[in-house]
């Protein structure tokens, strides 16, 4: 084992965790795109965390999130998200698995019909969480109704907590120190895959929206001093100075909370590339759609079109345009969301 990752592997065990998802997840070649593309091209199967069909890179996080929460007796988890929100779903199937009774506020990008649930928010309802769904009002932004959804559940949480039944509020997607130390332990588990292959990696490539995810990876890439470039390709828009230092922040407690005392610093460790997700959040576009089609087709997986699709679009646009380098190995981290496929044709676009 290389020095580094053995010296750093003993931090992570002095937290809760409850044990939720299979790791480590597969790490795999993508012969057939890497001869096409010219790089070295391998994917990170984090669509395989399990703990059902649907696990995705949420599971990470769960397992410390839920951890510290069933060490501190909470009887529910409160947790928001868009209604076919990945983490929410992932949410309330831990939920489930440690006993607990999930407690969804989901803000209603694109409406759905009761008549015809579909994808996550149909899993939400067969795991009976208890969801409020919440409108975007005229002259409302999305951010705004998320907002609101956010007090909502915050009062849900402590009514549940004053009436002796302890509740976690839990951030979206999973965006807190305690998450993200579960994406810390995820990139220390895929150098040790690389290692094992001897192999470094020149890029990793992610998908990015609250943040939760890349504070974690850069907090790991920080405790092993690797030298792996950590591209963001954002799934919505970012302010291109708060987000990076919220990220950095993030990433910052969580190595403190593994007894280091380096430091992220949000202009030199971390690239977050808001140039694919648009028209915007929930909304397809048509390169996304052409790496959904892409990896289908060469690889047989499978993309989804609210996040790993607009990354691996993004993945492909470094390629093909030179940023990089022919002979590089690039390593994409797949973090699941598959079930939108199965969504409403307004988040799944011309996919076929």
């Amino acid at each position: 084992m290389n020095a580094r990752i053995d010296e750093v592997l003993p931090r992570f065990d002095t937290l809760p965790r409850a044990s939720l998802g299979f790791f480590p997840t597969p790490l795999q070649r993508l012969d057939r795109l890497s001869d096409r593309l010219g790089v070295n091209l391998y994917i990170k199967r984090d669509d395989f965390t399990g703990m059902s069909l649907f696990g995705g890179n949420k599971v990470r996080k769960l397992e410390f999130l839920l951890g510290e929460a069933k060490k501190n007796g909470c009887e529910y988890a409160v947790t928001y998200g868009a209604t076919q929100s990945n983490h929410a779903m992932e949410t309330a199937t831990a939920c489930r698995r440690l006993g607990m009774k999930p407690i969804l506020y989901l803000t209603a990008v694109v409406p759905p019909d009761e008549a015809d649930v579909r994808a996550n928010l149909l899993l939400d309802r067969m795991l009976d969480a208890e969801i409020h769904i919440v409108p975007i009002e005229p002259g409302e932004t999305e951010a705004e109704a998320e907002a609101r959804s956010f007090v909502m559940g915050a009062a849900r949480a402590a009514e549940l907590t004053l009436g002796g039944r302890p509740c976690i509020d839990i951030p979206m997607g999973g965006a807190a120190p305690v998450g993200s130390v579960g994406f810390a332990l995820g990139y220390v588990e895929l150098a040790q895959q690389l290692g094992a292959l001897g192999l470094t990696a020149d890029y990793l490539f992610h998908s990015t929206g609250t943040g939760g995810t890349l504070a974690g990876l850069a907090a790991g890439r920080k405790l092993l001093y690797d030298g792996t470039r950590i591209i963001s390709v954002s799934a919505s828009p970012k302010d291109p100075v708060a987000y990076p230092r919220k990220v950095a922040e993030l990433g910052n407690t969580v190595l403190r909370m593994l007894g280091s005392t380096l430091s992220i610093d949000p202009e030199l460790d971390l690239c977050v590339d808001t140039s694919y997700y648009l028209p915007g959040y929930e909304q397809p576009n048509a390169a996304a759609s052409e790496a959904i089609r892409l990896l289908a087709r060469e690889e047989g997986l499978f993309l989804d079109p609210v996040y790993t699709g607009k990354a691996f679009a993004g993945m492909l646009d470094y390629i093909r345009t030179g940023r990089v380098a022919q002979g590089d190995t690039v390593v994409f981290w797949h973090t699941g969301g598959a079930t939108a496929l199965f969504a409403e044709r307004e988040i799944l676009g011309d996919v076929f």
